[in-house]
């Protein structure tokens, strides 16, 4: 470093009583400004948006929540432009949607990003910096009612029954992953996730970290105790070879934690190799484990908890009874109807 750049590190100590003063370098000062001219440029709604993503953060909501939302505000601010918050009314949010349209956005990526400004609208109403929330005036766009079909019990079965199909690259750890998702009915994320301490096998059950870091015990059966018998010893032996040490229960084939994409293609090779429709992920499972326990009796409100939902009516949409299951019971259970 130059000795007028040292220079400029010295700390100058004024004369007098009061305490040490600082000398800023020039440089220094120069790119604190270029911070502040970039922090200051932002629109009134980027900024706001960036208090609430913080806020988001901060309660714990998950990196693909925030990441939603981030992506949906940047899109709404660049509509707003110069405008604040206040002065972007219902008619201004209509505009933005239809811009959306216009852009060629189907109706599910619009609901969710009207979604997001109600959102922002709202916690800016908590904050006391909006009077109200004009997106709750705007209608969200009516959505088909279309869910997966899940498989049949006895398709499952046939999944699962038997060896794994030669598709399956490590059988014992791909046969593991099926029995969680269909034996605990939890989320991709929530499979991956879990760490070998989490596991409670006197007690049958799994520490399951959910959304927002929210913790649930979730049973597990003889089948999936079965598969983890199995499984633990070569996940020992994998780990041994490759000199590695992971918490994870899942691994890939170089010792490291198992992902969601890879999770999803190894259901995905399966079910194919099944004849099941190529349809079938990750989630599909999880709508067979809600359905599935209801066909067979078990109670919503269990299910609401095992599945980690707040609210039932999102159990409702995941358990999904057809007709002639319904007039089953109808005919089985009420008085009038023998």
């Amino acid at each position: 470093m130059p000795g007028a750049a040292r220079d400029w590190f010295q700390i100058t100590k004024l004369q007098t009583t009061q305490l040490p003063i600082f000398i800023v370098p020039p440089w220094q000062m120069f790119s604190n400004l270029m911070k502040e001219a970039a922090r200051t440029k932002r629109t009134p709604v980027e900024r706001a948006s960036d208090e609430f993503l913080r806020h988001l953060r901060g309660r714990n909501a998950s990196a693909h929540t925030v990441k939603a939302y981030g992506g949906d505000l940047d899109a709404f601010a660049a509509y707003a432009g110069s405008r604040d918050c206040q002065t972007m009314d219902h008619i201004a949010i209509r505009g933005y949607l239809s811009q959306l349209y216009d852009k060629g956005l189907g109706k599910s990526s619009v609901a969710r990003a009207l979604a997001a400004v109600r959102s922002l609208y709202r916690w800016l109403g908590q904050e006391g910096m909006v009077d109200q929330n004009p997106a709750k005036l705007v209608s969200t766009p009516r959505l088909a009612k279309k869910l997966p079909r899940v498989p049949t019990i006895e398709e499952i079965n046939s999944v699962l029954d038997g060896k794994m199909p030669e598709v399956a690259t490590f059988p014992e750890r791909d046969r593991l992953i099926l029995e969680l998702l269909y034996g605990c009915g939890i989320r991709n994320s929530e499979l991956v996730g879990i760490n070998l301490d989490a596991i409670r096998l006197s007690d049958g059950a799994i520490l399951i970290r959910g959304k927002g870091k929210k913790e649930r015990y979730v049973p597990f059966g003889g089948s999936a105790r079965a598969a983890l018998a199995t499984y633990l010893p070569w996940r020992q032996g994998l780990l041994a070879t490759v000199k590695k040490t992971t918490p994870a229960l899942l691994v890939n084939q170089r010792g490291g934690r198992l992902t969601t994409r890879s999770v999803g293609r190894i259901v995905k090779r399966i079910a194919v190799a099944r004849e099941l429709s190529p349809d079938v992920h990750p989630h599909t499972l999880r709508h067979a484990f809600g359905t599935h326990m209801l066909e067979e009796g078990a109670d919503l409100r269990a299910i609401q908890e095992l599945l980690g939902h707040e609210r039932l009516a999102t159990t409702q949409r995941y358990t999904q009874l057809s007709v002639k299951h319904v007039m089953n019971v109808y005919d089985r259970t009420h008085p009038r109807a023998k």
